[in-house]
Parts: structure tokens; C-alpha cells; sequence
């Protein structure tokens, strides 16, 4: 009973206490960092943390424990965790974890740390209190870790042990050797054949990354939303069999002149962990609202927001396709073909900004070289199926950077259609979101169905007729025929499509009806005899204005004539019949 009563005495001390202390105030921690060679950082001292003001900081500290050998990994500043809230000592729970892991609050309070599992069951608040006991003599014993230095007691572990170590060395490099000559399930894998990329600067080496949730799973691994200091970032994370995928879009990203606001935002490329359990990192700019193809799942858009995705996602694959002769005193920035461009790959900012992503299958066009010197051997049907050219299903793609270019824009008029099937500006219904010739060979097609349809049949995804009753989305729609027409050198450029969709924006808005309206009243009060069949020859800029589109749907709407092609000199033919 006198023991019950010290027991009690003893934790309404310790509440009293600690709720008289409130929260304890993170300023400094104790720093250490096992692996400072190798990420060229400091071994041991003191680190400040910063944070916003409304979060709270936290000390850490993460080791080992090798057969009762305290190894020390790393000490330092964390960042705002509940799990962290009001505990002044470091005390790891975890019951057999391979690397321990405590946090604590207050200036220097991981300078000391110690091992206490939790334990469950109804004896375990006896156990436990019975554990902290044994452990508050060790608590105290405790100190920042150094390494030891060599006394009589452990020579004589050494000179005991070294025989069985030197046995079971031995066993285990003669195991790792016989593994190493199978021949592995995707084939061999040089880690070692390009040095490790440096950090790639001081906040990435030294501030921990807290990876919080999966986002994303794609061909080459998966994307995580994690937290780095204060912000939100996008880590990919590729397996080791897919090195050749990382390197890829990491050099594009390292490319001169990458850094536009419609592209995505680069900032460090890692490998995690060591020989088959190696991880490759890419940490770019995280965006809440994710990718197009998810924002249109469960939202539609206006007129407005429509023209600004797409007008931004013009500017930004026009960007890539351009080559620049000395961008932004970075160097020479060649033209890039994504070669993978769907809505997918296609993420939003805030403020409904499209951002191009995913440039693992992307090819730059160097001065005299063929792109299969810039990146190796150039795979011609590559890519997602139902966003592939005519001429990628038929595999009759020649290596002029002009063909690449092209490709790109005809998967643009797909996620065009995307956009326009979910605007809510027309006076009909908003369907559900389907992806481009879902509705026609569904969610899973195969190359062959789609050979089918694109290349020998020649169908498009449908245009609904009440789409065509408005005038911006009438204007749209010829925009995108234009992008993914059979004939790729008929195919609009990204630039033309960006000013298109300007113009249109414009003209539906109202600001050029007038000329427009004095076209349409010329053709249409032309006097026709009965049966006579008479054609007329509108000469209009084949790009760079809205007058061709606009002038298409409006003589349309007016005569109900039929209508042919621009000729290559920007001549639209309205024959009436």
C-alpha cells in the first residue's frame, strides 16, 4: 500500500508539473548526422529550427541497436507532429523497430534519448510504471552520443568474437556473391555506372522529408504528397529497375531554360538506400488539386475556366517544343517532344494554372544530333494507347523533330475534348467525365481496337450538337479537329492554339462580333436560284486569328451549307446546297 502511494504521489507530480510547464518552447536541438561524408554536411553541433509561427517544432533522434551497441543515425530539428506534443524526454515506443526513433519538445531535450515500449493488456500500467522506473536510472546515464573510445573490455570482445565473425563474413559475402550471379527477374541494373547526384542544396541534406500520404501510382512508381521544412512537395519514387526512367526526366528537368511557370517545378533528385534496396527521388512542386483528369471527375468548368486551362496548357507545351538559342542566360534550350502528353499529365495550381508533368519519356532535340543520341535508342510506340497519333498506332513515325511535335498536339485536341465535354457554358447537359473513346471501346483498350478506329476508320471522340450553339465552343471545336487531324503536317502548331484559344476567349466575349456578323449577312444574302447550287471563297488568315473558326460556325449556323477545309492558303470553300 505505502508503494500504491508513492506511485500515485509520484505521477500527480509529474501531471502538476508538466501542466504548469504548458508547452515547452523549441528553439535549438542537438544535431548529428552519421552520414555528414557523404552528404557533405556538419557531424555534430547545435541546430536552430524555424518554422511558421503557428506551428510547433520539435527535437529528434533516430539510432540503432546491434546486439546492444547504441549506433546514433541522426539528431535534429522536426517539424510540427502531434505525436511530439508535450514530451519533455525522447522515448522511443516502438517495440522492435530496425531504426529507432524518438521526438521530444523543449531546447536540447533529444540530447538524451532511451528505449521504452509500450505495453498493453491489463497489467500493463504496472508494467509500465515498473519499466519507467528501471529506465529513469538509464535516463539519466544517458548523453549525445560519441563514438567510444577502445578500452581492455571490448578489445577482448573483439579478439573472442573474431573468429565466428570472421566465419560468418565469409558465409554472408559468399551468399551476396551467389545472389549477385542469378540472373535477376528484370534483367541487369548498373547502380554504379554514373556518380550519385550531389544534394542539390543545403535544406534537402540537412531537414528531414516526411513523406505523408500516396498520391499517385503510375508506369514507374508511385508519388507521394511529403513536407520539407514548412512546405508541401511531390516526391516520385522509382524502383531501382527503373534508373533509366529517373535519369530521363531528371535530365529534362536539368535542361537550360526548364524553369517556366507551365512547367513543373524541379527541385533535387536522390537516391535513397543502397545496392537492391535503392531508391531513385524526384522532389518537384506539390499541387493540391492534383491532375486534370481528376479535377474534371469530380468538377466541370465555365467558359472562362476552360479557356484559362487551356490557354495555359497551350503556352506551356509550346514552351517545351521551342527552341531557344540563349534562354534566360542558363544556355542553349533545345525543342523537347513530351511524348507522353495526356490529361494526366496535366496538373493544376490554385488558381486552375496548367502545369506540364512527367517528362520521363521525353526526347530533346540537340543541334545535329538525332534524338537517339541525345537519350539513346528512341522507342517509337511509347506512350499511353488511347492518346497515340495515327501514325504511332501504324508505327510510321520518321525521326524529324517535326514528327515529335506533332504527335503532341494531336493527344491535344483529345484533352481539348476533354475540357469542352465537361463546360457547363453550352445550354444542353454535362455528361459524366469520360476519357477520349471511352464511350466507344471503353476504359482498357487494346492497340489493335484502337488501330481500328483511329487509323483505318478515321473516328474522333463525338462533338455534341448543343456544343455547337455556342460560339466559343463551336470555335473550340475546329481547333481541335485541327490538332488531331489524320494528315500530321496539317496539325496546328502549340503557339497557334494558344492564340486561338485568346482569341476565341475574346471573340465569344463579344469584343469582334461585328465584322464577324457583316461576313456572315454577305454570305447569306447572296440570291441563289431555285435547285442552284453556288459556292463562296472566304480568304481568311490560316492562323493567328479567330475569324476562320468563328466565320465557320456562323455561315454554318446561318445557310446550312456544307462546308470543306481550308485550302494551305487559308481559303475556306461554303458550298451551298
Amino acid at each position: 500500500m505505502k508503494v500504491s502511494w508513492l506511485t500515485f504521489a509520484f505521477l500527480w507530480g509529474s501531471i502538476c508539473t508538466r501542466s504548469g510547464q504548458g508547452e515547452a518552447e523549441t528553439r535549438e536541438c542537438t544535431y548529428y548526422n552519421a552520414n555528414w561524408e557523404l552528404e557533405k554536411t556538419n557531424q555534430s553541433g547545435v541546430e536552430r529550427c524555424e518554422g511558421e509561427k503557428d506551428k510547433r517544432l520539435h527535437c529528434y533522434a533516430s539510432w540503432r541497436n546491434n546486439s546492444g551497441s547504441i549506433e546514433l543515425v541522426k539528431k535534429g530539428c522536426w517539424l510540427d507532429d502531434f505525436n511530439c506534443y508535450d514530451r519533455q524526454e525522447c522515448v522511443a515506443t516502438e517495440e522492435n523497430p530496425q531504426v529507432y526513433f524518438c521526438c521530444c519538445e523543449g531546447n536540447f531535450c533529444n540530447e538524451k534519448f532511451t528505449h521504452l515500449p509500450e505495453v498493453n493488456g491489463p497489467e500493463g500500467p504496472a508494467k509500465r510504471r515498473l519499466a519507467l522506473k528501471r529506465y529513469g536510472e538509464r535516463l539519466q546515464k544517458l548523453v549525445v552520443y560519441e563514438p567510444p573510445p577502445p578500452n581492455a573490455s571490448l578489445l577482448h570482445v573483439v579478439v573472442y568474437s573474431l573468429f565466428p565473425m570472421t566465419a560468418l563474413s565469409i558465409a554472408i559475402l559468399l551468399a551476396f556473391w551467389m545472389y549477385r550471379h542469378r540472373k535477376p527477374p528484370y534483367g541487369h541494373v548498373d547502380i554504379s555506372e554514373d556518380p550519385s547526384p550531389p544534394p542539390p542544396s543545403p535544406m534537402i541534406g540537412l531537414k528531414p522529408l516526411q513523406l505523408l500520404e500516396v498520391k499517385a501510382r503510375g508506369r514507374f512508381g508511385c508519388v507521394w504528397k511529403a513536407q520539407l521544412m514548412t512546405e508541401f512537395v511531390a516526391v516520385k519514387i522509382f524502383p531501382v529497375q527503373d534508373k533509366q526512367s529517373w535519369q530521363s526526366e531528371k535530365d529534362i528537368f536539368n535542361t537550360p531554360g526548364m524553369k517556366h511557370e507551365n512547367l513543373l517545378q524541379f527541385i533535387a533528385a536522390e537516391k535513397r538506400g543502397a545496392n537492391l534496396e535503392t531508391e531513385l527521388w524526384l522532389i518537384t512542386a506539390f499541387h493540391d488539386k492534383g491532375s486534370l483528369t481528376d479535377y474534371l471527375k469530380g468538377n466541370v468548368l465555365n467558359w472562362n475556366e476552360l479557356c484559362h486551362v487551356a490557354e495555359t496548357m497551350a503556352r506551356g507545351l509550346s514552351y517545351l517544343h521551342e527552341d531557344i538559342p540563349w534562354c534566360k542566360g542558363e544556355g542553349h534550350k533545345p525543342a523537347i517532344a513530351h511524348r507522353d502528353f495526356k490529361s494526366k499529365n496535366v496538373l493544376l495550381k490554385n488558381d486552375l494554372t496548367a502545369v506540364l508533368a512527367d517528362f520521363g519519356l521525353a526526347v530533346r532535340f540537340e543541334p545535329g544530333k538525332p534524338p537517339g543520341d541525345t537519350h539513346g535508342q528512341v522507342n517509337l510506340q511509347v506512350g499511353t494507347r488511347r492518346y497515340m497519333a495515327p501514325e504511332v498506332l501504324e508505327g510510321a513515325i520518321n525521326f524529324q523533330r517535326d514528327s515529335f511535335l506533332r504527335i503532341d498536339m494531336y493527344a491535344m485536341g483529345l484533352v481539348l475534348w476533354e475540357l469542352a465535354s465537361r463546360c457547363t457554358a453550352t445550354d444542353g447537359p454535362v455528361d459524366d467525365y469520360l476519357l477520349p473513346f471511352e464511350e466507344e471501346i471503353g476504359q482498357h483498350p487494346s492497340l489493335e481496337e484502337l488501330q481500328e478506329i483511329v487509323v483505318h476508320k478515321k473516328m474522333r471522340p463525338v462533338f455534341k450538337d448543343h456544343w455547337l450553339k455556342h460560339p466559343g465552343i463551336a470555335q473550340l471545336c475546329v481547333t481541335i479537329e485541327e490538332c488531331w487531324d489524320h494528315d500530321a503536317e496539317a496539325r496546328l502548331s502549340a503557339g497557334c492554339v494558344e492564340e486561338r484559344v485568346t482569341q476565341i476567349r475574346k471573340s465569344a466575349n463579344g469584343s469582334t462580333l461585328d465584322c464577324l456578323v457583316s461576313i456572315v449577312t454577305s454570305v447569306t444574302n447572296v440570291d441563289l436560284l431555285p435547285k442552284e447550287s453556288t459556292s463562296w471563297i472566304l480568304s481568311l488568315p490560316k492562323c493567328g486569328t479567330h475569324l476562320l473558326e468563328f466565320s465557320y460556325f456562323m455561315a454554318k449556323t446561318a445557310v446550312g451549307s456544307k462546308f470543306c477545309n481550308p485550302d494551305p492558303s487559308g481559303r475556306l470553300q461554303v458550298e451551298k446546297g
